[in-house]
């Protein structure tokens, strides 16, 4: 038990070393590219490439000129569809390994997805950053231009898929006090039959997918950004099951004396004291 303490806390403790750096990193591609995104939209191209890793030997070849008429005509396009001013929230970052080599990720690069708004739409940048530098490799918009969805109506229906993983942490407690034998395996099933499972995106609304089983508590959360913001939640069939079957008293033994059931020995019993002699 004492070893297994231990390997929970040190993966507790790894887990938050790792989140931790996550979050750093999370932090300078989002300044690095609200950084850029105000110089270009003030037409400052020069302060731009300073961010921009041109030491990297994917950019060996670039040409100052031509890269300062394509960071212009980007900037007429961004301010054209969304405005001069925006806010930034950092969505994902990635590296992408596949067996088809012109789908991965460059080497000692990252892949990151930053959500820019105006206070009305939302847009989404496509960087590629330098791992070494931190700077900015590669930048374009994505084809999104979406009105910015009313997040009231999501955080409620958390509200509700919260309520899924409470009533299955509630049921495991049950069944550890009850009289079932083999509880481990209730526990699997509370886990595991958890379908089928509602969604609802901040951009897309409500859907149920009928063979998708939610396991851990019956509940999955993502937040990056309005675009892959989603609740998902399934119905916790397994954690009913049981519910239903502790109020009927199915978890109670038979009542037994040494091995042979009460009813039939005291049957056994009767015969013999009224037998006819």
């Amino acid at each position: 038990m004492n070893r297994f303490l231990l390997l929970i806390f040190t993966l507790l403790v790894v887990g938050l070393f790792s989140g931790c750096g996550f979050i750093d990193s999370a932090f300078k591609y989002r300044d690095t590219t609200k950084q850029f995104g105000d110089y270009l939209l003030n037409k400052q191209y020069d302060k731009c490439i300073g961010l921009m890793a041109m030491d990297n030997p994917l950019a060996a070849n670039a040409n100052i000129d031509t890269l300062k008429a394509g960071l212009e005509e980007f900037r007429n396009n961004i301010s054209r569809n969304f405005g001069d001013k925006l806010d930034y929230t950092f969505m994902s970052a990635q590296k992408r390994w596949s067996t088809n080599k012109s789908d991965n990720t460059p080497p000692n690069t990252t892949e990151v997805l930053i959500q820019f708004d105006n206070k009305k739409e939302f847009g989404v940048f496509q960087l590629l950053f330098d791992d070494k530098s931190s700077k900015i490799l590669n930048i374009k918009g994505l084809d999104i231009k979406e009105a910015i969805p009313n997040m009231t109506t999501f955080w409620l229906f958390g509200l509700l898929a919260i309520c899924i993983p409470i009533f299955n942490i509630y049921m495991i407690v049950r069944i550890k006090r009850s009289q079932y034998k083999q509880k481990w395996l209730k526990y699997i099933a509370i886990i595991l039959l958890n379908v089928p499972a509602i969604t609802y995106k901040a951009i897309a609304g409500l859907s149920i997918a009928f063979l998708n089983f939610q396991i851990l508590l019956g509940i999955s959360f993502e937040k990056m950004g309005y675009l892959s913001s989603a609740w998902t939640f399934g119905i916790p069939i397994g954690g009913l099951y049981f519910l239903r079957q502790l109020y009927l008293g199915k978890d109670k033994p038979k009542d037994t004396f040494f091995g042979v059931h009460a009813n039939n020995t005291r049957r056994q019993h009767y015969y013999r004291n009224n037998r006819i002699k």
